[in-house]
Formats: C-alpha cells, sequence, structure tokens
C-alpha cells in the first residue's frame, strides 16, 4: 500500500510530501496507538507497550492479528522471533 511517510513527523523531500510503501508503518501505528486515538476509527488499536507487561504474550498476539485484519490485513502468521523481535506475515489486501 501506497501512503504518506513518518519518521517522527511527516517526511517532506523537495517541498512535498514522501509518498511510498506504508505497510509496515500503518503495522506499527496500530500496534502502538491505544483505541480511541484514531478519530476517524476509534476501535482499533493495540496499546502493544502496556500489554507487553502482561504475564502472556497470547493476548498481545490475539489483538493484534485482530486489529491488523481490522485494518485489511490478511494474516498468516505473527509470533516473537528468537531475537525479540515481533514478525507479522500478512499483507494488506488488494483494492
Amino acid at each position: 500500500m501506497k501512503d504518506f511517510l513518518f519518521n517522527d513527523d511527516l517526511q517532506i523531500s523537495n517541498g512535498d510530501f514522501v509518498i511510498g510503501e506504508s505497510d509496515n508503518q500503518h503495522q506499527k501505528h496500530i500496534l502502538q496507538a491505544f483505541k480511541g486515538e484514531f478519530k476517524k476509527t476509534p476501535e482499533i488499536g493495540v496499546g502493544i507497550e502496556q500489554i507487553l507487561n502482561e504475564d502472556s504474550f497470547i493476548p498481545v498476539m490475539i489483538e493484534a492479528k485482530k486489529m491488523l485484519e481490522y485494518d485489511g490485513m490478511t494474516i498468516n502468521n505473527i509470533y516473537f522471533a528468537d531475537n525479540d523481535k515481533l514478525v507479522i506475515d500478512g499483507k494488506y489486501k488488494q483494492s
């Protein structure tokens, strides 16, 4: 999916917004956001930093999968790799 790209703020190059592949960016925003942070879709958000402090990662995986699918992704698998990085095997449906 193509969209405006962000670092900590909108990326601008030569006086214009930078547009590019944004799948990873969308995933990151959904995982970091808490429910209610997106005005247009207040039901979306995982708040992953807060729920990673739980005893089990299973609820984290379930909520992340549910929210990413709600955003239009097809998720094949989601898991923590040996290096403690979250791996999302999935892609956005083409519209």
